[in-house]
């Protein structure tokens, strides 16, 4: 089973901080050209630093939540590297919401964030994907000619009043995650998701900073015991962007350390 992406070209969004941060450099780690994709510019400069023609990173900034932005992601992705073969949706906004304030517009804008960016982002990565394998041997033997991967959390099938809002967006991704999967098969484009438990993200790390005593209700949830680090995940992303996993699609994997397992209400995932 191989699991390389040595040569392969990914976008990650998020990329900035993180899980989508660890999951860009660990990507450019195992050879891939990488675009690593954010809102947060002057965040992106200091992680990536100096772009490099010979280099295999690039950054781009910019609001995918519009549709000219996301057409000028990949453009400057093909004219960096020349096509595209992994996206990663790891951009995500983790909100607290008010189920019973009918003005609350915290559902509104994660469905747009967390299910609307990833959605037409998937839909023009996967067009330039087709165009890329019209004419590659992949296309005539069945083989995957791309991949992508949505970051979900296990709060897709939780439910928890303080973060309806993320529950219902990634509930719909993965939802979106199956459906994608099943209309593009057949242009051998493969779509799955990675749904996380407690990991060290950017949004747990400054929920951890408010209130220390959050890790031991974590740990003592997850029956094995601690947070995963951002690149735990990130092998998982590669182990789905890589044709070790060809003959998946439309599945969502579950890394939580067990805590969907014995999951309580009480204690939410970050």
């Amino acid at each position: 089973m191989s699991l390389s992406i040595t040569g392969k070209t990914a976008i990650v969004t998020g990329a900035a901080n993180g899980v989508g941060l660890a999951i860009a450099r660990h990507f450019a780690d195992k050879g891939a050209k990488v675009m690593f994709a954010d809102m947060d510019d002057e965040r992106l400069a200091k992680e990536v630093g100096e772009q490099d023609e010979e280099s295999n990173i690039r950054f781009f900034s910019g609001d995918l939540r519009e549709k000219l932005t996301i057409a000028n992601l990949l453009s400057a992705t093909i004219d960096a590297f020349d096509q595209v073969d992994i996206l990663v949706n790891a951009s995500r906004q983790v909100l607290r919401s008010d189920p019973l304030n009918p003005d609350d517009d915290a559902v509104e804008m994660a469905l747009q964030q967390n299910l609307m960016t990833s959605l037409r982002l998937s839909q023009v990565v996967a067009t330039r994907m087709v165009k890329q394998a019209q004419d590659s041997e992949s296309a005539g033997s069945g083989g995957s000619v791309g991949s992508i991967i949505n970051l979900s959390s296990i709060l897709a099938t939780r439910a928890h009043p303080e973060l309806m809002a993320l529950s219902i967006s990634n509930a719909a991704l993965e939802q979106m995650t199956r459906s994608l999967a099943v209309a593009l098969a057949g242009k051998h484009i493969r779509v799955n998701a990675v749904a996380m438990g407690s990991v060290m993200s950017a949004s747990l790390q400054e929920k951890l900073k408010e209130n220390p005593d959050f890790r031991d209700v974590i740990e003592k949830g997850t029956p094995l015991g601690r947070i995963a680090s951002p690149t735990e995940l990130a092998e998982t992303v590669q182990f789905l962007a890589s044709d070790g996993s060809g003959f998946m699609t439309g599945q969502v994997l579950t890394v939580d350390g067990g805590r969907t397992l014995l999951d309580p209400v009480s204690a939410p995932a970050h």
